[in-house]
């Protein structure tokens, strides 16, 4: 892959739509739960992120609805989001397995154990 890393809170976003479409409020609590609570984003951050993840078409708006008289926008991973996802997850599991490697503690295996 020739392209630039992802930075944290974009990989963190589409993670967090890797698996089900999800509303603004949802991503917030998502992030943080992926995170550990390490990143919190503000709203202001997740709304400026989405729109560019949109234009850049790796995310597209599942749904539109009304909620308390305001507008809720639910957000899905497009094929090029999730391809693009699973790329920057393969070569963070490539960096991850040779910094262990070379640690002399064996790969990292999907569920965060060395082997």
């Amino acid at each position: 892959m020739t392209e630039q890393p992802l930075r944290e809170p974009t990989l963190l976003l589409l993670t967090a739509l890797a698996d089900a479409p999800r509303h603004g409020y949802a991503l917030i609590k998502e992030v943080d739960t992926i995170s550990r609570g390490r990143v919190r984003l503000r709203a202001g951050t997740l709304y400026g992120a989405l729109d560019r993840l949109l234009k850049q078409g790796l995310v597209r708006i599942e749904r539109e609805e009304i909620v308390d008289s305001r507008m809720r926008r639910t957000y899905a991973l497009t094929d090029a989001g999730s391809t693009l996802l699973a790329a920057e997850a393969e070569r963070l599991r490539a960096t991850a397995d040779e910094a262990a490697r070379r640690l002399g503690v064996g790969p990292i295996r999907p569920d965060g154990a060395t082997a």
